[in-house]
């Protein structure tokens, strides 16, 4: 079907490469060596400008649909979870990953009134805390 160009358009750097090397050109050729094309029943090749400005503005860092997700779930953090009905409390991967956190990492649990802090147990600053105790620097 498609003759020219790859049949996978290019994303990311290989895209903003391929931009820069292709300045020369008009807009709807470099769209289509990019591979942002497709090919009619009637052999005509039609130009898709929208997904390649879309993937032009993702390479950048400029997402415009920002709640399509990798696997296509995604949706924006909300910052805010509800109390399952067996009682838990799940914060989910989006969280956790934007923290840098792995499987194993622990955390100390302080209750209050109406807020829960989750403090990350850091042995060196542990271990740091029962040196000093609570004695405040003159």
């Amino acid at each position: 079907m498609m003759v020219e160009n790859s049949t996978t358009p290019l994303t990311g750097k290989a895209l903003l490469q391929k931009v820069k090397e292709l300045s020369h050109l008009p807009r709807r050729e470099t769209a289509k060596r990019c591979g942002y094309y497709t090919v009619t029943k009637s052999n005509e090749t039609r130009v898709n400008l929208t997904d390649f400005y879309d993937a032009l503005l993702g390479a950048k860092g400029i997402p415009l649909d920002p709640g399509s997700g990798k696997d296509g779930r995604g949706r924006e953090p909300t910052y805010r979870v509800s109390v399952h009905k067996n009682g838990q409390i799940v914060i989910g991967a989006t969280y956790t990953e934007s923290m840098g956190l792995k499987p194993g990492d622990e955390f100390e649990i302080k209750l209050g009134y109406k807020h829960i802090h989750l403090i990350q147990v850091d042995d060196e600053k542990t271990s740091e805390m029962n040196t000093n105790g609570s004695s405040v620097d003159e």
